[in-house]
């Protein structure tokens, strides 16, 4: 039996990897986004933050994959409010399943995007439909970006005591679909990259697979934010996950 399936969040980094891995998996996806890219009846315009075209979009599915985020946005009226929005919907809709994608680490990392996600976690647990809350460490895309907004300085301010765990974002899907069914699993173990590096090691090996010379600075950041960073607080060291590392990931992409 064919399962229908809301993506949310399906142009983004994360939604565009899950909805090919879906419809691979063999589930018939309903592509969820603010500005949707067609209206070939794959998509469907919907925008958490006033909940415009939530009810109309979660008619008639089976299971949600809510990976919509606004990370560098309002995340409380994103990830919280259009989470509890979304919710709402599902429950009078029946779905059976709402897969949750969340990050490493928001219970224990004060960061105020963190605490909004962690808020959206005890929502979806307080709710009355059936759910899994899949959590990952950050993409090797992430980390990338990162690092190409100071490349071009000629010193690179980083906080390079930070312990990150990244992961190919295409290996993170396929980890969250598997969760994509009709059962729901509640939360699930961990899904983390194949290694734990600090951000000083992942600029280093950015910086020679790119062949530049730039020296890096130590920016000293005070606060509990940066104390759960550095003490790896977002990192899931027994659940490594993924298998490309961050020297295969960014030398492929510097090629």
């Amino acid at each position: 039996m064919t399962c229908r399936t809301l993506l949310t969040g399906a142009t983004g980094t994360l939604g565009t990897a899950l909805r090919s891995r879906l419809g691979n998996a063999g589930h018939d996806v309903l592509a969820a986004s603010r500005s949707p890219p067609s209206d070939d009846g794959a998509w469907v315009a919907m925008n958490l933050a006033d909940g415009t075209g939530i009810r109309g979009a979660i008619a008639d599915v089976d299971v949600v994959v809510h990976a919509a985020t606004a990370a560098t946005g309002d995340s409380e009226a994103v990830d919280v409010r259009g989470t509890e929005r979304l919710l709402e919907a599902a429950a009078d809709a029946g779905v059976s399943n709402v897969v949750y994608v969340s990050i490493v680490g928001v219970d224990e990392i004060p960061y105020s995007y963190y605490r909004h996600k962690a808020a959206a976690e005890r929502a979806v647990e307080a709710s009355s439909v059936p759910s899994t809350i899949v959590r990952a460490t950050q993409f090797h895309s992430f980390v990338f970006d990162l690092l190409e907004s100071v490349a071009r300085l000629p010193v690179w301010p980083l906080p390079t005591a930070f312990r990150l765990q990244p992961i190919d974002v295409g290996e993170a899907a396929a980890a969250i679909v598997e969760y994509a069914t009709s059962e729901p699993a509640g939360r699930v173990p961990d899904v983390g990259g194949p290694e734990v590096r600090t951000v000083g090691e992942l600029a280093r090996t950015y910086r020679d697979a790119k062949g530049l010379g730039r020296p890096l600075v130590r920016l000293p950041l005070p606060g509990k934010t940066a104390s759960g960073f550095r003490s790896g607080d977002g990192t899931c060291p027994d659940r490594t996950v993924g298998t490309v590392t961050w020297r295969e990931w960014v030398t492929a992409r510097c090629d």
